[in-house]
């Protein structure tokens, strides 16, 4: 039989073993870099392969879209309507028109369908709610307090348009607002790289538009408009009118200055960028700031109850068991 216990204490056997495993241990080691491969740039290909995959689904979606056409075509029976009663003198207003630039409707088309659905609006609810209130039920209300509900219904039914014009501008600018610090940063690595801020813009436009296709829309429209308006300023004013957000203001009047007097353009941008995070950041915190008061209302209608009921029913049941 072996002898174990001899093994064990054999120092030339031990010896021979630790030096067996350090060589291994070492050839393992210096072989692991060359059988692992290239991870980095296979996850870097697997990234950009995703990116060009998410940036085609977006342009197919624009294509699909008929609000992502610059100039739709307006309806038949719209235009016909709108003709017919003559809604452009007396419902349209340059506030309508600015507030569907701000919203990203482009055109005569989107002009038109607001006309017509102001127009048609007020009239289907006035009709609904005189058919509701006198035919369908009858809440035993006397005649003018339903005329005056019908009232209602048809002033509802033409604020109800601007009303959808200025949700979609709030969206809209939620979308610009999240994503431009991000463009400003892109916008400042192609500038200071020599490019110009024709084909920067173009470039961030191109990036940009997987995370906020608003803001993409916008850089493009500005980069067309640079390349044809007879003045450079007026793109930037044009920029700043159809979005309406501070910090893309601060950042044409910046380009505007920027161009007129010859200062570099970069260091502007690294400011304003910084300046619009930090904006972010305190939006965000002002969020989260107001966050408690607003949950304060919640816990006290459903969790307190529940928290008592938790508390205060065993006690309860025992009590009731006494009597």
């Amino acid at each position: 039989m072996i002898d174990i216990v001899g093994v064990i204490h054999n120092p030339h056997l031990i010896m021979a073993i630790l030096a067996a495993v350090a060589a291994a241990a070492t050839v393992i080691t210096l072989a692991m870099p060359l059988l692992a491969g290239d991870t980095l740039g296979k996850r870097m290909k697997i990234v950009a392969i995703e990116r060009e995959r998410i940036r085609q689904r977006e342009r197919e979606r624009l294509a699909r879209n008929e609000k992502g056409k610059l100039r739709p075509t307006p309806k038949q029976y719209m235009q016909r309507v709108v003709d017919r009663f003559n809604l452009d003198e007396w419902l349209g207003k340059e506030e309508a028109r600015a507030l569907l630039v701000k919203a990203g409707y482009r055109g005569s088309a989107p002009y038109v369908a607001f006309l017509f659905f102001r127009l048609i609006t007020p009239i289907v609810l006035f009709l609904g709610a005189a058919f509701y209130l006198f035919v369908v039920t009858d809440f035993g209300y006397p005649v003018t307090i339903k005329i005056a509900l019908c009232i209602a219904a048809a002033y509802i039914g033409i604020q109800f348009p601007q009303l959808f014009l200025k949700n979609q501008i709030q969206k809209r600018q939620l979308s610009i607002r999240r994503a431009f610090p991000d463009a400003l940063d892109l916008l400042l690595i192609c500038v200071e790289s020599g490019m110009s801020i024709e084909v920067a813009m173009r470039k961030v436009s191109e990036e940009v538009g997987t995370q906020s296709v608003p803001l993409a829309e916008e850089l493009t429209l500005t980069t067309a408009e640079l390349a044809y308006l007879p003045e450079r300023r007026v793109a930037y004013e044009n920029l700043a009118q159809r979005t309406d957000i501070e910090g893309v203001k601060s950042v044409c009047i910046a380009l505007q200055q920027a161009e007129r007097y010859g200062t570099p353009m970069a260091h502007a941008l690294r400011v304003l960028a910084q300046e619009n995070r930090e904006m972010r950041m305190l939006a965000a915190e002002k969020k989260a700031a107001a966050l408690p008061p607003k949950l304060t209302v919640p816990m006290i209608v459903f969790f307190l109850p529940a928290l008592f009921i938790v508390i205060l029913g065993p006690a309860a049941i025992q009590v009731m068991a006494l009597d």
